[in-house]
């Protein structure tokens, strides 16, 4: 997994929280504080927000459905290893 934040961002902090609770791997990528210069984002999800989750071939933008997804797909396997 991969996650595309800021380090100023509360919507950025939920989601590597999250993941973090979940004991969850993934590659943190810092991306500039000013959106035109987020091209990575936009390749990957083709705007500028952050934060953005890929997993694969998942793409997820909104941090509502970032955490969902997490919570879904990967919470029942962090809570059988706990």
């Amino acid at each position: 997994m991969i996650l595309y934040h800021v380090h100023w961002c509360p919507e950025c902090q939920l989601v590597t929280q999250r993941l973090d609770d979940l004991g969850l791997a993934y590659e943190s990528v810092i991306v500039p504080d000013a959106r035109p210069e987020r091209a990575q984002v936009h390749e990957v999800s083709g705007q500028y927000y952050v934060p953005v989750l890929k997993d694969g071939d998942t793409v997820l933008s909104e941090t509502r459905d970032i955490l969902s997804y997490l919570e879904t797909t990967h919470g029942s396997t962090a809570a059988r290893t706990s």
